[in-house]
């Protein structure tokens, strides 16, 4: 390792011993590492408080193993001030990358994906959209995205037709224009458009389906904390 410092995100903290914290860090340029940071002294208080979610730090570490050892950390911009449903958005991202992007794989575009997401929490944005948005992507760059231009058959999704999504084969047209997916909807969540309501409803159905298998069956603890606050 270089004596370059890095543009990281902190995603997951705990403690690991009296003085060391154990760290999930979302790193420019790498994907995401877990690190081991000293936190003692008399800059144990600072260090503890710049630690913090939606923080952009500047990040020194070392290490040839799955293991790192951060040297030197310090802030770097303004923190994202989240609040209310905003902040239990902004949790949900870092558990969600947190759970399912693999650690010391190189992974480099996630950085600016969780960045830009994370900005837009706070731009007025639709929250809901922002998080469908996020998780359609996120799983484009793990190799688990779908997609919504051509069906299983090879076929361009027709607007007027219904869908039925069926796991590694994809979007199959079905007769009955009742249920499922119409092609207007795949096409708008292919652009990313969570304008509509009904869009937005079956987004969040089929990303919840795609990331059950990620997740397993531990549940996002962001989520239950979300809903425990409606």
């Amino acid at each position: 390792m270089d004596s370059d410092f890095y543009r990281a995100y902190l995603l997951h903290r705990r403690p690991y011993s009296d003085s060391q914290v154990m760290l999930d860090m979302l790193v420019e340029g790498v994907g995401q590492l877990r690190m081991l940071a000293r936190i003692s002294g008399r800059q144990a208080t600072k260090h503890k408080a710049q630690l913090q979610p939606f923080q952009a730090l500047l990040v020194h570490y070392n290490g040839k193993y799955d293991l790192k050892y951060i040297n030197k950390f310090e802030l770097h911009g303004t923190p994202q001030l989240l609040t209310g449903d905003e902040l239990y958005c902004g949790f949900y991202l870092n558990e969600l990358t947190n759970r399912i992007v693999p650690i010391n794989e190189p992974i480099d575009q996630v950085f600016q994906l969780y960045k830009s997401h994370l900005a837009n929490l706070n731009s007025g944005a639709n929250l809901q959209a922002v998080l469908r948005s996020y998780e359609f992507q996120l799983l484009e760059l793990l190799g688990y995205g779908v997609d919504f231009s051509f069906d299983a058959s090879g076929e361009p999704i027709d607007e007027q037709q219904s869908y039925s999504y069926f796991a590694e084969q994809g979007f199959l047209a079905q007769p009955d224009n009742r249920s499922g997916f119409s092609g207007a909807q795949l096409n708008a969540i292919a652009n990313h458009d969570f304008s509509q309501a009904d869009v937005l409803y079956m987004a969040k159905q089929l990303s919840r389906y795609l990331l059950k298998p990620l997740l397993g069956n531990k549940p996002l603890k962001s989520r239950e904390l979300f809903m425990a606050s409606q």
